[in-house]
């Protein structure tokens, strides 16, 4: 006789913690299958330190068949959901198509970037949601600042040190603060390296100086950076912000984008070749297709997770539209901190339904959020404590430390070089422009050619 199978479907922050919630209680008992596009967990709270350089992207890829014993992986992109047959279709990494029975099923196939009808912004701006966006986007910065420091006109060069972040939440801000550091760093070092030696003295000085200058502009319609956090950790990060060089534009959006720059909805045009899209998340258009009830894009389910009237189904994080019981008539946000700890109360659910265990409804009270500005910098409000500067950076670094499900040792140690070391000025090459688009439906997998 077969064993009963669980289906996860997404291994982000919720499916993770499921799936490990469900190896550690069943132990075996039951078959516990996860569908995933890539082979690894990916820690997007550190994706902006690869993108600028400081980590490897390995350091936040954690393996799943590495640190989920007795659960089956199975690489494939679910594109439809059979839920009278109890079984879904998926197409693997070299495209062929394949089907999988279950007997309960957990979708937690997370969000994509948010598209706004702007102008533009599709072709010319790229998102922050995955590996290859961080990977391309450190290519792009590393050959941006390279090329600015060979270009003849000065005014080519200032385009290619600009960069432009749009949307001032978490990853937006922390993509502006790392970033600027890495820029100049990289800027210096083709200064010190003879770009500037052609021409006159007082040229040759003048670009010297300008050699080492980054652009990095911040822009977002709130009123403040970081509207999540209160008001006096928003305004420390702002100066914090400020004195490092960035020009933070609150109450400012993109009216329209070009290869050559984008035109503020003040009028304003600024030439630049770099425009990150940090304005937010949607959920997966795959929860549109699947023909369940939502809420604001998302899955609807009850306190338990369950999706009403498919009760072998159940739903959380991004996906789902989960009631916030400590805010009635509310939902949960979209944030890791909710998803890690839905993944666990779901896991232990759909441990329950087999028998292990009692059903519990998920309720959770937000902790605090942490925001990291490179260096030694950092604001944060653990259990709703503010926190500014050193200390609030050595707090984030231990929460992120303590929250990695692997590689702890290899993340410290790329820490500990980065204080000593400069960053590399190296482009690899491997992710073109093309190859992740802003309006994608899996920002996790680089777009290849199709025959």
């Amino acid at each position: 006789m077969s064993r009963s199978r669980i289906v996860i479907v997404g291994a982000g922050f919720a499916g993770y913690q499921a799936a490990r919630t469900l190896s550690r209680t069943l132990r075996g008992a039951v078959e516990i299958v996860l569908v995933n596009p890539n082979d690894y967990f990916l820690y997007m709270p550190l994706l902006p330190e690869v993108a600028s350089g400081m980590l490897e992207p390995r350091r936040v890829s954690v393996s799943l068949a590495g640190t989920l014993p007795r659960v089956r992986l199975v690489l494939g992109e679910v594109d439809g959901v059979d839920f009278e047959q109890r079984r879904l279709r998926y197409v693997d990494p070299e495209g062929r198509a394949s089907q999988l029975d279950y007997d309960r099923l957990l979708l937690t196939v997370g969000s994509v970037n948010k598209l706004l009808p702007i102008p533009g912004v599709a072709e010319h701006a790229h998102g922050f949601r995955g590996m290859p966006e961080a990977l391309y986007l450190r290519d792009h910065v590393n050959r941006q600042i390279a090329l600015a420091a060979g270009a003849d006109e000065e005014q080519e060069a200032e385009a290619r040190r600009t960069f432009v972040v749009v949307g001032a939440g978490y990853t937006g801000t922390e993509v502006a603060a790392h970033g600027k550091m890495f820029t100049d760093s990289l800027a210096r070092q083709h200064s010190r390296n003879g770009a500037c030696e052609d021409g006159p003295p007082a040229d040759r000085r003048r670009r010297t100086k300008d050699a080492g200058r980054s652009r990095w502009m911040l822009l977002d319609i709130a009123p403040r950076i970081l509207p999540e956090l209160d008001q006096r950790l928003s305004d420390t990060a702002h100066k914090v912000l400020r004195k490092r060089g960035v020009d933070v534009r609150t109450g400012t959006s993109v009216k329209e984008a070009t290869s050559e720059g984008v035109l503020l909805d003040d009028g304003e045009f600024v030439p630049t070749r770099s425009l990150i899209w940090c304005v937010g998340v949607r959920p997966d258009p795959l929860v549109q297709d699947l023909g369940l009830e939502t809420q604001q894009g998302r899955l609807v389910v009850d306190e338990y997770l369950r999706v009403p009237g498919r009760p072998e189904v159940m739903a959380c994080g991004d996906a789902a539209a989960v009631p916030d019981l400590t805010r009635p008539g509310e939902i949960t946000p979209m944030t890791a901190q909710h998803a890690v700890r839905q993944g666990k109360t779901a896991g232990r659910n759909l441990a329950a339904s087999f028998g292990y265990g009692a059903s519990r409804p998920y309720k959770h009270h937000d902790l605090g959020f942490m925001v990291d500005l490179g260096g030694v910098q950092a604001a944060a409000n653990p259990l709703r404590v503010p926190l500014s500067g050193p200390l609030a950076n050595l707090v984030t670094r231990g929460y992120h430390l303590a929250s990695m499900p692997g590689n702890r040792v290899r993340v410290l140690a790329d820490w500990a070089l980065d204080a000593v070391l400069p960053r590399q000025a190296a482009q690899l090459g491997l992710v073109r422009s093309w190859s992740v688009p802003l309006e994608s439906s899996s920002p996790e997998v680089a777009r290849v050619p199709t025959p």
